[in-house]
């Protein structure tokens, strides 16, 4: 996908209005389009290729239910409990890893974090009782800590938050890049490697997608460079050019916690980690599901499956593009965020009422998929509005850590709600209500565009 410089953020943005009225600005806008626009080519596709791997790893365990459940006796509640204890390993160790990643780089961050989960992943071939998939599926989670709120720092070492949604829309479509090619990837390997050499299809499944993604973290040792100093192919005026430009924009947000103990401390960021918690359910929770719905819609063949699990994907990419670059042009976060919420949880709620239509019920997954994949980008630029420095990196990870608790509740409760009402539409409502009250949170409590007359972000 091309990357297109926001020409227009100069004169959406107040700090870049504010910021023309120097010579540094009037003469130099074109090239800082073009520095952006050479810094997104080079680190935003290798990026994606991290988060493709980790969703990939992380999600396929939803085509693996369709035979592992039952070679291994599991209830849908045991399935749906190991799906989501991913998620306790990456509240524990997600602001851990971000802190390390502030003190010895990204290059070796990232690539600690993408060759342990693989080797992880790799491991679940081994898996033959509750306790050991538990066990697993928690380590998968301990080594992936870190990944997403490390790209969300590591963005604003390179870019300024009028260009930060955009960028982060574009990472995030790894996500449906990952449901597009990886789930017929993942049918396909369900459908035809059963039983060669001795390995059931699922056991194949984990092999074959965890190998790559080693390979994905050593190369991440050569490829990712920590800092915009560092970058070989940035010449020194375009240097000058980016520090100036990124030092504009930190000073435009007036004074933010700095600090490990105000970014642990403050009310606003536990306010965003409750918030994620629920904004972030249906793209935690819906992953592990897909493959169920769809054969619950009468969809029995796993290639079939794995073509229609690729749709949703689809859209969910155009949203979070399309969605990302409004809200830069516009410089509008809460309701950028908060309108796909509601319009996912409609869609949740949907798939359950119209289940008994299987075109209208697999429209509204298609839509829930893409309006929770819209929503994240601009939410992911409200913290930055109120956190810079070692604060950015431990309340970006708290928010994110605590956040992703709801990718264990999900599964657990959709799990266990199917063991009880033999459907998962009621687990989706649950999950819709959660959309519902992030929605109102966002609106309620996220900071609007304005900056204070004082130069201070309103608290």
């Amino acid at each position: 996908m091309p990357f297109k410089p926001l020409r227009k953020a100069k004169r959406m943005n107040p700090s870049l209005r504010h910021a023309s009225e120097s010579p540094l600005s009037q003469s130099a806008a074109a090239d800082l389009d073009a520095i952006y626009a050479k810094i997104a080519k080079r680190i935003i596709p290798f990026l994606a290729c991290l988060f493709v791997m980790a969703w990939l790893d992380r999600y396929n365990v939803g085509f693996a239910k369709l035979q592992m459940v039952k070679d291994l006796g599991f209830s849908e509640a045991v399935y749906g409990f190991g799906a989501g204890i991913v998620y306790l390993g990456y509240m524990l160790f997600e602001v851990p890893s971000n802190l390390l990643l502030e003190k010895i780089g990204a290059r070796k961050t990232f690539a600690r974090i993408t060759i342990l989960w693989g080797i992880t992943s790799i491991t679940m071939i081994l898996v033959k009782t509750p306790a050991w998939f538990y066990i697993l599926r928690f380590l998968l989670g301990s080594f992936e800590a870190g990944l997403l709120p490390g790209v969300v720092l590591y963005l604003t070492y390179w870019f300024p938050s009028s260009r930060r949604a955009l960028m982060l829309g574009l990472f995030f479509t790894s996500v449906p890049i990952t449901g597009i090619f990886g789930n017929p990837i993942s049918g396909w390997i369900m459908a035809s490697m059963g039983n060669r050499m001795g390995l059931a299809n699922w056991q194949w499944l984990f092999l074959l997608e965890g190998i790559p993604s080693i390979v994905v973290g050593l190369l991440a040792l050569a490829v990712i460079i920590d800092r915009p100093g560092d970058a070989r192919w940035l010449t020194a005026t375009e240097k000058r050019l980016l520090y100036a430009d990124l030092n504009e924009d930190h000073q435009h947000f007036g004074r933010r916690k700095h600090s490990l103990t105000e970014g642990l401390r403050s009310a606003r960021v536990w306010v965003l980690a409750v918030t994620f918690f629920c904004l972030i359910s249906t793209n935690v929770t819906l992953p592990f599901w897909i493959p169920t719905i769809i054969q619950s819609l009468g969809v029995k063949n796993t290639i079939s499956n794995g073509l229609l699990s690729a749709v949703p994907y689809i859209f969910g990419l155009i949203a979070i593009v399309l969605v990302g670059r409004h809200s830069d042009h516009a410089q509008e976060r809460r309701y950028h965020s908060a309108l796909p919420c509601l319009g996912c949880a409609i869609s949740l709620a949907s798939i359950g009422v119209f289940a008994h239509i299987p075109a209208v019920a697999f429209l509204a997954l298609v839509l829930a998929q893409a309006c929770a994949s819209g929503a994240a980008p601009p939410f992911w630029q409200i913290p930055s509005m109120l956190l810079t420095g070692t604060a950015a990196a431990a309340g970006i990870a708290l928010i994110n850590s605590v956040g992703n608790l709801s990718g264990w509740l999900g599964p657990s409760v959709v799990g266990w709600l199917k063991d009880a009402t033999g459907t998962t539409a009621t687990g989706l409502y649950v999950v819709a209500g959660l959309e519902v009250l992030a929605a109102l949170l966002i609106l309620r409590f996220a900071p609007r565009r304005e900056v204070a007359t004082n130069g201070t972000v309103p608290q």
